[in-house]
């Protein structure tokens, strides 16, 4: 007998038996299937609001065509319709062959997703070079440089494995995504800092000042926040099989990745403009 009359070892069979709920969970087809539903439900929402945004947009303003506007929430509407449709058929997409198809399906709306939101980052550095009557006609070759080599490095592993399947290079490919969400959320802390400072030095007097400076500052913080734990849940998910993202038996880390994901996109949604 231990302290207090309590058996010694009876302590290590209960702490164990309250920390099984995280095990009992992962591997309950149940709440597997339970967590991708919810997830299905919220990006589905999200995409919904993405798309009526869209309309909304369209038919206030027919007269001009694919504005940065236009296409931010149109990329929003397309990678949230997917991963809502590919956690609907999670199961039989854990059962694809070769396996890197599943691994293109996903981890393309992830490609599509920086695509997004480096967006949002080119508009708002676009006004702030603007307002300070600096010229801005470098940023967009930029973006799609920036673009074009993320995708085009991305497709070259995905075809390496597709020859072969090299482990490293799995793991290369979440660092790889890792690093992409850190140059994003990098990208949100220099541009929407800056835009941040150069609209509090607006008069005060200034007409919508308040409500786009908390924009811009509330977008910032959910957006670089979002994107810095999704660079560290993938370095976890890179050297850590306990910590994998893209498999059925780990439906709570999923929930709470891309639950970070639909937060992201569901608040910048909510706002009727970039």
């Amino acid at each position: 007998m231990g302290l207090y009359g309590v058996d010694e070892a009876v302590i290590p069979y209960n702490l164990n038996g309250e920390s099984n709920w995280w095990h009992d969970i992962n591997d309950s087809p149940l709440w597997q299937d339970r967590i991708f539903h919810i997830l299905t439900a919220l990006y589905g929402l999200v995409a919904v609001i993405a798309l009526v945004q869209l309309v909304r947009i369209q038919l206030r303003v027919p007269e001009f065509g694919w504005t940065t506007q236009k296409v931010f929430h149109f990329l929003n509407f397309l990678v949230n319709g997917v991963r809502g449709l590919v956690f609907i058929f999670r199961r039989n997409v854990q059962d694809l062959h070769p396996e890197i198809v599943r691994h293109i399906l996903l981890d393309m709306p992830s490609l599509v997703f920086f695509t997004t939101y480096a967006l949002l980052v080119l508009f708002w550095a676009e006004i702030y070079y603007q307002a300070r009557a600096e010229s801005t006609d470098g940023l967009r070759p930029i973006f799609f440089t920036i673009n074009v080599a993320v995708y085009s490095i991305q497709i070259a592993m995905w075809l390496v494995l597709w020859w072969k399947y090299i482990p490293v290079l799995v793991i290369i490919s979440k660092m790889f995504f890792a690093g992409v969400s850190l140059f994003a959320a990098l990208g949100f802390l220099l541009y929407g800092g800056r835009l941040f400072l150069m609209l509090q030095r607006f008069p005060v007097e200034s007409k919508g000042r308040q409500n786009k400076l908390q924009e811009v500052g509330y977008v910032t913080v959910i957006c670089s926040s979002c994107f810095l734990v999704r660079c560290i849940m993938m370095c976890f998910d890179a050297f850590d099989k306990a910590a994998d993202l893209n498999v059925l038996n780990h439906p709570v880390l999923n929930f709470i990745y891309y639950l970070v994901n639909s937060d992201t996109q569901g608040r910048k949604n909510c706002k009727n403009r970039c």
